[in-house]
């Protein structure tokens, strides 16, 4: 889809390519989530499900590596939920998690609404791309997951 560079370590650049692709290995899956500590990369075959079945999934690899990825479900027209951004910790600060939600935001520019939840501690990063909490509503689940 598109490459681009990141400050890599002395001073080497490192290409992220940046895809919009569904098809990921179970392996690929339950390595990016587990070095997020998120408890559903203990359910790698039914992450590769979930990737098929996502309206929207953006992933960034260095190489053959997936280093960061974000997924979204839409109802075509009006409102679309993000559900998974992840950045592989070794890639943290390097533009992969905001480059994933402009990509999305782009996406999605002419829908009435963008919704995501957010970790309370990862709130000041979506403001930063322009997200706000709602002080209306909460969110709410049933999950059987522990993150």
């Amino acid at each position: 889809m598109s490459l681009r560079p990141i400050g890599g370590s002395d001073d080497v650049d490192v290409m992220i390519e940046y895809k919009d692709i569904h098809d990921f290995t179970s392996e690929q899956l339950e390595r990016l989530f587990l070095s997020v500590e998120w408890s559903s990369g203990h359910f790698p075959d039914k992450l590769v499900t979930a990737m098929k079945n996502f309206e929207t999934v953006y992933s960034a690899w260095d190489g053959e590596k997936l280093v960061g990825m974000i997924c979204a479900m839409d109802d075509g027209i009006m409102t679309a939920y993000v559900h998974y951004l992840l950045v592989d910790p070794d890639y943290h600060g390097q533009t992969i998690g905001r480059t994933l939600v402009d990509m999305t935001k782009q996406k999605y520019k002419d829908y009435l609404r963008v919704v995501l939840v957010a970790y309370k501690n990862e709130t000041h990063f979506y403001e930063q791309c322009g997200f706000k909490i709602e002080d209306k509503s909460l969110p709410m689940c049933i999950t059987s997951l522990w993150t």
